[in-house]
């Protein structure tokens, strides 16, 4: 019998007993365009989810070039010595050829993905809103299920992306470039808003005094927005990912925010509200699914885009036109 031919129970075994090659080909399936893989994908996951949930979740974000995958290399290093299993789940921008991932976080991370203990998995974006996978949901709750004790969420940093993983982790980590704090670095008052941490990266040699001050200027304008959670007050912190200072202080940070938000009930009511946002999420995608399947707008989509991009209709008139086919039937 084929993997794929296995029983959900095999799969579940299988992952539970962390084997890796079982937990990729299991996340492949969820992530695959094909109705029958994606479904077996799905009744692997709901033989699973009594095993999820005691993950430790940290979303890390923050403009390209800021070292990202750098930091989250040495974060993982020092959890591994701390006796933790790490998951990191790198979103990758997709390719506009193959539609695969372009960065290729395991060469990125190669000391981190060599290690027994941690396992990486860069999936293409796929070009979902905000450059987060479909599926990042669903993979992170099937490393959850593996074992892994911190399952870290990488991001493109781009749009929408801060916004979506803040809504799937317990922890929202953004990375500042040293030297940018004049002008916030274009950061976005949203962002400021949903970090529970900032973290001003490349704190070493030439750059330290800028990231310094730039520490100082995002803890100013932290000061004039009100907290997210009555819980807990955003931090500014200092690392260098190169030499690793400061990457212990990060995680002590994780942890005082993951007992301040227990201790109130907040942490757990947080991941009820994620559970149910993702439901609709995913109500939102099947209807959506559903509405360009349907037959009759099918026939119908090519002709009203052409019509729309010749300004021989407004977008209104042929969304109206799309619902008035769909809602006939």
């Amino acid at each position: 019998m084929s993997r794929r031919a296995q029983s959900a129970e095999a799969w579940r075994d299988e992952i539970r007993s962390g084997d890796r090659r079982a937990l990729a080909r299991a996340i492949t399936l969820l992530e695959s365009t094909r109705s029958d893989q994606a479904a077996l994908g799905q009744q692997v996951l709901d033989a699973l989810v009594p095993d999820t949930g005691t993950a430790q979740r940290v979303g890390v974000t923050g403009p390209p070039g800021v070292g990202k995958s750098t930091f989250i290399e040495a974060l993982g290093l020092q959890l591994i010595e701390q006796g933790k299993r790490i998951a990191v789940l790198a979103v990758d921008p997709s390719s506009p050829v193959s539609g695969g991932s372009i960065l290729g976080d395991k060469t990125r991370m190669e000391r981190l993905s060599q290690h027994e203990h941690a396992y990486i998995r860069p999936s293409p974006s796929g070009g979902s809103l905000g450059g987060v996978a479909q599926r990042t949901r669903e993979a992170m709750l099937l490393c959850e299920a593996a074992g892994f004790d911190v399952v870290l969420i990488e991001t493109v940093g781009i749009g929408q992306s801060e916004v979506t993983v803040a809504s799937m982790v317990d922890f929202f980590l953004v990375l500042i470039q040293p030297g940018a704090g004049d002008d916030l670095q274009g950061i976005k008052k949203g962002v400021l808003e949903l970090a529970d941490a900032l973290v001003v990266n490349k704190a070493d040699g030439d750059q330290k005094a800028a990231a310094e001050r730039a520490s100082l200027q995002h803890r100013q304008a932290l000061s004039l927005l009100r907290p997210a959670s009555p819980n807990w007050s955003p931090q500014v912190l200092l690392t260098s990912s190169v030499f690793g200072t400061g990457i212990g202080e990060v995680w002590e940070t994780v942890c005082a925010h993951r007992m301040a938000l227990e201790a109130s009930g907040e942490r757990l009511a947080r991941r009820r509200d994620q559970a149910r946002a993702w439901m609709w999420s995913l109500v939102e995608e099947g209807l959506l699914q559903g509405f360009r399947s349907h037959p009759a707008v099918a026939e119908a989509i090519a002709g009203l885009e052409q019509a729309v991009a010749s300004r021989k209709t407004t977008p209104a008139a042929a969304a109206r036109a799309l619902l008035e086919r769909f809602r006939s039937d």
